[in-house]
């Protein structure tokens, strides 16, 4: 495996560990099953800001007052090539 910057591999690590602790956001008042996957957001917020740049993450419109970020499928997708490559398993094999 090639070396990587510090910078380079703060974002590939802070998607990775956004993926593994994603979580659906549901409540009592929604009927729909939705494949919608958020995260918390307690990252460095550079990285968070290029992520949501690259469109692999959603911050909202106020993205200092969200706690969560949303995961768009770009984001998945990319966390899911990034888990492949540091061979690390996910919590469900689909």
């Amino acid at each position: 495996m090639e070396n990587k910057s510090a910078e380079e591999a703060m974002r590939e690590l802070t998607m990775i560990l956004m993926y593994l602790s994603r979580f659906k956001n549901t409540d009592r008042f929604r009927m729909d099953d939705t494949d919608d996957w958020f995260a918390w957001k307690g990252y460095d917020f550079d990285v968070l800001n290029e992520l949501n740049d690259e469109d692999y993450i959603r911050q909202g419109s106020r993205p200092s007052r969200s706690k969560s970020v949303y995961l768009t499928e770009a984001g998945i997708a990319f966390a899911k090539e990034l888990m492949a490559k540091y061979h690390i398993d996910d919590w469900e094999k689909n």
